[in-house]
């Protein structure tokens, strides 16, 4: 019952109205409300509380990747997530109230006792503008202030206060979810986001996280309100590592190697180098982010170099180290992506096309017919073990138009393992040679290297890189509302020279970003 107090919103005097703003141009898609993934909820924890235990990818049910993890429509709430989020407040509470050191950084202040009110109001006023992403009234602060009084002096320990009142924040829906309320505008269902709610939106397409106490301050001031106001504020974002980590994940995700099923060791030597690549091109150089595909080199050290056949650099730490003739070239040689997506104890060349298409393309390949056992690998006429033979099987019947989508695409990269090492024959099978020869809709193509120039070279590639960002950014796929702004974001974003950085900051400062659509409500079924 305490929390449930604690949780009124204070009451508020009736005011009159402003004049409805004008709804933008480009269109707004429906949203709603939307809960953190546990990548965000261990980001929000470690802003806001200090606290860098993951407790969230440990206590919190797994998000569904598709392909991110914060998609709206996969947000369903249920009874383990109701009980992780009670066992996740009640660590973030106690473990903050346990570390004599953290706890005195986040309070902002060394309490006199347990009765010190105002080093309680401090911790509540402070912590509660992040954890909820808005300056609490008064009234708010008071409730929290004097419900963590009656805990500190029950136990006799400032410190128990501050324990309830972390646990009380860390249930509280404006802290699991983003809450995007607005005020009406000219059009019926379209709500203008209130400033917090628009640096809300900012930070956690940045940076995964709540808002700073600087973004804050300029929502609350009147410094988000044009466009130019969004892009400096972005950028300042931008320069922050939290927004390296931010970009990275969305890679990751988006092309499927957020996790990978090898050792620690080589895992950790293959997310480096991904990283690296993205950072080199978006950050460091802030060059035209197909670069990230034809870039001929990769950051490595002599034991990812060894794995991968490429000349040593003669270093234990990661360096920069030309393809050479290798065949290879930018992010799709890397072991990452060439992990994706194995079956059979080996490399699929139908899952990895589907992963090109859908992925990287934005198209949809239809699933198999139920009656289609996949889990069954392809067996070839006769008594031929090689793949390319067991494969063909899918160039006739009913299989053939999904599987010639995909196949030619996968057979593509076949000279690369599951775990990103040249070959030249199919996986335990020598008298099985790979050519390597690759087709994508009646171009002819050689290893990733030839496939990346293929999709370089068209409009597909890019125009699916925006369509994933806005994704990304909103939580859902764009609707028909939404695709004006996306497709004059794919436009400008080419004519400008395709800096990904830009593109994020270009997104961040269009008008429907400032702008929510109320769902349609369809009577239940």
């Amino acid at each position: 019952m305490l929390f449930a107090l604690l949780l009124l919103p204070a009451c508020k005097r009736d005011e009159e109205a402003p004049p409805a703003a004008a709804a933008p141009d480009d269109g707004v898609g429906a949203t709603q409300s939307r809960r953190l993934s546990r990548d965000e909820f261990d980001r929000v924890l470690l802003d806001v509380f200090g606290d860098d235990r993951q407790l969230a990818s440990l206590l919190l049910p797994a998000d569904v990747i598709d392909p991110f993890d914060n998609q709206l429509p996969n947000q369903i709430p249920n009874g383990p997530l109701v009980t992780g989020l009670e066992t996740l407040a009640n660590e973030v509470g106690s473990g903050l109230a346990a570390d004599a050191d953290r706890r005195l950084a986040i309070a902002g202040c060394e309490p006199t006792g347990p009765s010190d009110e105002a080093c309680l109001a401090t911790f509540v006023a402070n912590v509660g503008r992040l954890a909820l992403r808005r300056t609490l009234s008064s009234a708010e602060v008071d409730r929290y202030v004097g419900a963590g009084l009656l805990a500190a002096q029950d136990a006799d320990d400032f410190w128990a206060g501050v324990d309830l009142v972390s646990r009380v924040f860390v249930q509280h829906p404006e802290f699991v979810y983003r809450i995007e309320r607005g005020e009406p505008t000219d059009e019926a269902g379209v709500f203008r986001l209130n400033p917090n709610e628009v640096a809300t939106r900012l930070s956690f397409l940045l940076w995964g996280s709540t808002p700073d106490q600087e973004l804050l301050d300029a929502a609350e001031s009147g410094g988000l309100e044009t466009a130019d106001d969004m892009r400096a504020q972005g950028a300042r974002l931008l320069a922050d590592e939290r927004a390296r980590e931010r970009v990275d994940r969305f890679h990751a995700m988006w092309l499927g190697y957020w996790s990978l099923p090898h050792p620690p060791e080589l895992t950790q030597a293959m997310r480096l180098e991904t990283l690296a690549l993205v950072s080199d091109v978006v950050f460091d150089r802030q060059a035209d982010w197909l670069e990230l595909f034809t870039r001929d080199g990769t950051f490595v050290d002599d034991f990812l170099a060894e794995h991968y056949g490429l000349p040593l650099p003669g270093s234990a730490s990661p360096t920069w180290v030309p393809y050479g003739d290798s065949g290879r070239m930018g992010l799709l040689s890397t072991g990452s992506f060439l992990s994706v997506n194995a079956k059979f104890g080996d490399t699929s060349p139908t899952l990895r096309g589907k992963l090109v298409r859908e992925r990287l393309m934005c198209q949809t390949v239809p699933p198999p017919p139920p009656d289609v056992n996949v889990d069954e690998p392809p067996v070839a006429e006769g008594d031929s073990t090689c793949k390319v033979d067991r494969y063909a099987a899918h160039a006739s019947g009913g299989c053939y138009d999904c599987h010639k989508q995909m196949d030619p695409i996968g057979f593509g990269l076949e000279a690369f393992d599951r775990e990103g090492r040249f070959r030249e024959h199919d996986e335990g099978e020598p008298d099985c040679p790979v050519s390597g020869a690759g087709d994508l809709d009646g171009d002819d193509f050689v290893g990733p290297g030839g496939l990346a120039t293929l999709l370089t070279e068209g409009p597909a590639l890019p125009a699916c890189a925006v369509e994933q960002v806005f994704r990304f950014a909103m939580g859902h796929g764009p609707d028909a509302d939404d695709r004006v702004l996306v497709s004059r974001l794919t436009a400008d974003w080419t004519e400008s020279g395709r800096q990904f950085d830009g593109l994020l900051l270009e997104l961040a400062a269009s008008e429907p970003f400032r702008f929510r659509r109320e769902p349609e409500v369809t009577d239940a079924p």
